[in-house]
């Protein structure tokens, strides 16, 4: 809170809006009565104080409501939208409804002319400036619920229950967004397993940050998830998924980046396609490497020219695959301002011995996150996918296996 806030003001800053010369001269004597510390311009239009609050802000208007450019209710209308200030009218003896018709307009407070002693100014004025910064801060509170509401809304896209009944692969995922104070960005993942015993995962990066790299991601996670259960697979896939990011994206120089997984338990293989992503991490007893695998362009760079060639690789009997966004490795490493990198990733891996996965993934983000230091910032996800195929039941094992 600024001092302001708090109520250690060295003055309050009053405008009033009176046209009538009389009644202006009584409200100025009855706050020099007061003991209340204050600086006061007077107005006497609408129109005029409209352009005394752009040009400084105030405390508190007084209002009267009837001007030369607005009467009644208008008056406060026409006030209120431009100002962040406490509102208190000036109603006649003979106006009994105008002041509480003020308040439902958005007025903190009335009073009536030639009812008005020192006192009761004083308290109104600090009262109404109490009030308004009490109505600003639900503002605030009921913006922060919606923002929350929306991100929950997004996770829930982004970040999805793994639709994974077998007893062979588990996952783990993490996600921190890049940005400050919110909850989500534009990187995205899902793990979904078919009827054929298959498992299948994508880990994507839409290129900016915000709620429209989230929005875009939400979509393009969506449609892999109907497309992958529909039956697609591979090229066909990432062509119908680079047609749906052209036709959700706001702006052409947005492209996406991804990576598609295949598991087969039964026949101990991965299939990946990177679609202008890097390579992900194998997990094995021996220790954790890169995996040497073919790139494609990135969706929506090149539209209809992306060409992605799989990789398949033999699976150990028991091991894990971790991909990431460049969020992980693009921190950085030491003092140096060196970059992490996937060599630096490597080492605090090997210095990371949990047999957990999802504590393993804890370990080593909160490791890069720690030399990072706050100085880059990037969403960041990861997943983790860890299989046994020795617990594949034997009627499902491939024959030559």
């Amino acid at each position: 809170m600024t001092d302001r806030d708090a109520g250690r003001v060295d003055r309050f800053r009053i405008l009033l809006v009176e046209d009538d010369d009389g009644d202006a001269l009584l409200v100025e004597e009855l706050l020099y009565d007061t003991d209340l510390p204050h600086t006061l311009t007077r107005c006497r239009t609408a129109a005029e104080a409209r352009g005394a609050l752009a040009a400084h802000p105030v405390d508190c208007v007084l209002l009267d409501l009837h001007l030369p450019d607005a009467s009644g209710v208008e008056t406060v209308q026409a006030i209120e939208p431009d100002t962040q200030a406490a509102i208190i009218v000036l109603t006649g003896l003979d106006e009994p409804r105008a002041g509480v018709d003020a308040l439902a307009a958005g007025a903190q407070d009335y009073l009536v002319k030639g009812k008005v002693e020192p006192d009761l100014m004083q308290r109104a004025v600090r009262y109404a400036i109490q009030r308004k910064q009490a109505e600003r801060a639900n503002a605030a509170l009921q913006i922060g619920r919606l923002r929350a509401e929306e991100n929950a809304r997004l996770e829930r896209g982004l970040l999805p229950e793994p639709l994974l009944s077998s007893a062979v692969v588990t996952t783990s995922s993490r996600y921190y967004p890049g940005r400050a104070q919110a909850l989500l960005g534009g990187d995205f993942l899902d793990v979904v397993q078919t009827g054929d015993g298959q498992v299948h995962a994508v880990i994507g990066d839409v290129s900016g940050h915000g709620p429209d790299a989230a929005a875009l991601g939400v979509c393009l996670r969506i449609a892999w998830r109907a497309l992958t259960l529909g039956g697609h697979r591979d090229q066909h896939l990432l062509t119908l998924l680079e047609q749906i990011h052209i036709a959700e994206r706001t702006g052409s120089d947005l492209f996406a980046t991804c990576t598609l997984i295949t598991l087969d338990p039964a026949a101990a293989t991965l299939t990946l396609h990177l679609a202008g992503h890097h390579e992900p991490l194998l997990v094995t007893p021996d220790g954790t490497r890169q995996v040497t695998a073919a790139h494609g362009i990135a969706l929506g760079i090149a539209p209809g020219l992306g060409k992605w060639t799989p990789t398949t690789l033999e699976l150990p009997p028991r091991g894990g695959l971790i991909v990431y966004t460049d969020g992980l490795i693009e921190g950085f490493a030491d003092s140096t301002e060196a970059r992490l990198g996937v060599e630096g990733l490597l080492r605090i891996i090997d210095t990371i011995d949990d047999p957990d996965p999802g504590a393993h993934l804890d370990r080593l983000i909160a490791r890069t996150r720690t030399l990072n230091a706050d100085r880059h910032t990037d969403d960041l996800a990861v997943l983790r996918l860890d299989w046994d195929t020795g617990r594949v039941p034997a009627a499902g094992r491939s024959p030559e296996r």
